[in-house]
């Protein structure tokens, strides 16, 4: 009975709960943004090729994963809604029209490649092609603008650190799209592909560093965690893991290439959860502790989220492992 009783009243085994699932909910959005990533950054890469082999190359690449990986977005507003339930409603009705653009483009860039391959007429295909690098392009700017926007807790849905922050996030799709596909093609367009992920590279490292400027310029309340160690550290990492992505994709070590953008990826998530922390909705004023749902609750999501997060992976890694390979010449999406 007392056991019951300390279950419905106090955190399970002492755990700092709180913290936990407010790393957990940045964790699954990194997630998202490192394995949709690619997809949107493929989806960009779209707009450089001219050959329709080399198109169907693209499609085929991302074609068994693009939907299963926006599983993790869903996670990520599941998780966020049952941890943090207040600040998922302020978010949500403070952004209400950002988050149907972002399901807008997400529509867009899942729907135009399936038409795309539904007729075989030039100008259909002219049209779809530019639809999907349409919505590939703008789902991660808006995103970023949402993470900007909710660091920041503006008011308005445009900013100017959301603009910087939702380019750097293209730039990074792109980076994370060229290591995917390094992996997954051969030939020509492998080494076409190199040129534009230090390009993209570049981009991000100097929209990061003009973001992180402005903030500190700017917005004195985010100063001392710009000036802390975690942020220090996660700025470091970043430009150890932007040299070793640059000398991977040199020296064609493809999977290397793309753990360090799997990084570059958690290191920005890590950059915005870190300034963000102990305050979870700077307009509010919410802090973790004061919006994180009861003990009872929590605990009970602690404990499904410790069976259930283990099957997600597995599936991943049973659905990586039966496509894995490049694509061979003829794949089409």
């Amino acid at each position: 009975m007392t056991e019951l009783a300390s279950f419905a009243s106090e955190p399970l085994f002492g755990l700092p709960l709180a913290e936990l699932w407010f790393g957990l909910v940045f964790f699954i959005f990194g997630m998202f943004l490192f394995l949709d990533g690619f997809d949107f950054g493929v989806g960009i890469l779209f707009a450089t090729r001219d050959d329709p082999e080399e198109k169907e190359q693209l499609l085929s690449a991302i074609g068994p994963f693009w939907d299963g990986n926006e599983v993790w977005l869903v996670v990520f507003g599941g998780s966020l809604f049952a941890a943090f339930p207040s600040v998922y409603a302020n978010l949500f009705s403070r952004y209400y029209l950002l988050m149907f653009a972002i399901l807008a483009a997400l529509g867009l860039r899942g729907l135009a490649p399936e038409m795309y391959e539904q007729r075989e007429d030039a100008t259909w295909k002219v049209w779809w092609g530019r639809a999907f690098v349409v919505g590939s392009l703008t789902t991660p700017f808006l995103l970023g603008l949402f993470a900007a926007n909710w660091l920041l807790g503006a008011t308005a849905l445009v900013t100017l650190p959301g603009i910087a922050v939702g380019l750097a996030l293209v730039a990074l799709t792109v980076v994370d799209g060229v290591a995917f596909l390094r992996l997954k093609t051969r030939g020509d367009l492998r080494e076409d592909l190199r040129t534009d992920g230090y390009r993209a590279l570049a981009m991000y490292l100097a929209l990061v560093v003009i973001a992180l400027g402005y903030l500190y310029a700017t917005t004195p309340a985010l100063r001392s965690g710009l000036l802390s160690p975690l942020v220090i550290g996660l700025v470091v990492a970043t430009l150890v893991l932007a040299s070793g992505y640059a000398a991977a994709t040199a020296r064609d070590r493809h999977y290397l290439a793309f753990a360090t953008a799997a990084g570059l990826v958690f290191a920005l998530v890590g950059i915005v959860a870190g300034l963000m922390y102990p305050v979870i909705d700077r307009v509010s004023g919410l802090t973790v502790e004061a919006a994180i749902v009861s003990p009872l609750p929590l605990n009970v999501m602690s404990v499904g989220a410790a069976l259930l997060l283990p099957l997600i992976f597995g599936y991943f890694v049973v659905l990586y492992s039966v496509f894995s390979g490049p694509i061979e010449t003829g794949e089409s999406y």
